[in-house]
């Protein structure tokens, strides 16, 4: 049975994103007590299906939730087949496990098939039945009906029967790369991964002065710390470049720099990395939607997780995958040479090329940001992050070309890096491209 507790958090699901809500309103729609009404709003606070915001209230908010963001669930699959639901409607939150296509005798099947599997099939009608049985979901293709007794078995069971016109190979390969895309997701880390929580860092509120400070300073070792109002919502960041000269009484909120940059959970850690080494920042304060104070990211702590990612395998492919892949050191190049970066090669394959049958603009920018990003770390033994490229295409690059990507890097600070990239086919130069790296500081 749903308790009051549950009843509500489903209530505040429902309710569209932007709709204000409060203890008394919902205590009073649902008829119980505020007491219950306040402890399941804080519940959906924490769950992020709500977010409360100074002068304007608790509000329905889209949640950011990244777990279980490899798996797919079965009226997600209806979505990405274009496919109609002629059954088992109560089962389509349930989530796929696997799929299996249904390409042999039933007796061979028994191995197969399992609890939250897909049988894909087309008007076998004995199959069908036999999947539902045996706990699968069943998705027909080539846009067949099926017998009214296997969809009121559907319903019994709760577990779906789809239809899409699509045939057996078009459906499985768009299902495969849902899984893909949903793997490459859920390999992508987010500030919420990393952080430091707001209990094992430190924090100055308005009130306190810059001897304050200079103690913090010199108990933590650290010299940027987050500054925050009573309601433990942020409003500043304090700096040791802040407290030059200034009298030891002065409090935070007159000395502070007010409007500071800041983190949220749901935000990548690439993007982090990207805004810290530009602006040289070695801490961010992470917050809520409502600016509530969670925690500090440091630098340090995003190349450490940036480092540690370029180091584990990759579950899904990305673009950039497949075209490091195809990036083999030219037989040419000097390889033993570790103050020039070797010549590549790379070939042009068909799904590499636009329309008209020449390697994509947007492939080459690629190819040459993962030359310098190899280039700068084969000079500098230090990773990049692409922050700009200019590109002059001379002439067209054909499918099946080999092309050879040439680097010169002419500037190389702690911060940033140039590169002057040429791009040849058959000796004669095809394209060329300044870049401007920001570079990563060693961990």
């Amino acid at each position: 049975m749903v308790t009051k507790h549950e009843q509500i958090i489903q209530y505040i699901e429902t309710l569209p994103v932007g709709e204000k809500l409060s203890v008394r309103s919902i205590a009073k729609n649902m008829r119980m007590s505020e007491g219950t009404a306040y402890r399941a709003i804080k519940e959906a606070e924490n769950n992020g299906l709500v977010s409360t915001i100074e002068r304007v209230g608790t509000i329905r908010i889209e949640r950011k939730n990244k777990d279980n963001i490899e798996t797919l669930s079965f009226g997600q699959i209806a979505n990405i087949i274009e496919g109609d639901i002629l059954g088992g409607h109560q089962g389509l939150d349930k989530t796929l496990s696997k799929f299996i296509i249904g390409a042999m005798q039933q007796e061979a099947m028994g191995r197969y098939i399992s609890p939250g599997s897909l049988m894909i099939v087309g008007n076998r009608n004995n199959i069908q039945r036999y999947a539902l049985e045996n706990g699968a979901a069943v998705l027909i293709t080539g846009g067949f009906e099926t017998e009214n007794e296997i969809i009121d078995l559907a319903n019994q069971l709760e577990m779906p029967i789809l239809r899409t016109t699509y045939d057996t190979f078009t459906v499985a390969t768009m299902i495969n790369r849902a899984l893909t895309d949903q793997l490459i997701k859920k390999d992508i880390m987010v500030v919420g991964d990393i952080y430091t929580p707001l209990e094992e860092t430190s924090y100055l509120t308005a009130e306190h002065t810059i001897l304050d400070y200079q103690h913090l300073n010199t108990q933590s070792k650290h010299s940027r710390f987050p500054v925050v109002n009573h309601n433990m919502r942020l409003i500043g960041v304090i700096t040791a470049k802040d407290t030059l000269g200034k009298s030891d009484t002065l409090n935070m909120e007159r000395v502070m720099t007010k409007d500071p940059i800041f983190a949220k959970e749901h935000m990548s850690v690439a993007s982090i990395a990207h805004q810290m080494i530009w602006d040289g920042l070695e801490v961010m304060p992470v917050v809520k939607d409502n600016l509530q104070l969670l925690g500090i990211i440091s630098r340090q702590d995003v190349m450490k997780a940036m480092q540690v990612a370029q180091r584990q395998p990759q579950i899904g492919n990305t673009i950039e995958d497949q075209i490091l892949e195809g990036l083999e050191v030219s037989a040419n190049a000097n390889k033993n040479d570790s103050k020039s970066a070797p010549t590549y090669q790379f070939k042009v394959t068909p799904q590499m090329t636009d329309n008209l049958g020449t390697v994509s603009f947007g492939v080459l920018c690629e190819v040459i940001a993962s030359v310098s990003k190899k280039a700068l770390y084969h000079i500098q033994k230090r990773s990049a992050v692409i922050e700009q490229i200019d590109v002059h295409y001379f002439k067209m690059i054909q499918i099946e070309s080999v092309i050879e990507i040439k680097t010169a890097v002419f500037e190389v600070g702690r911060r940033s890096s140039k590169l002057d990239v040429e791009i040849y086919l058959e000796n004669s130069i095809v394209a060329k491209a300044l870049v401007v790296c920001q570079m990563m500081e060693q961990t």
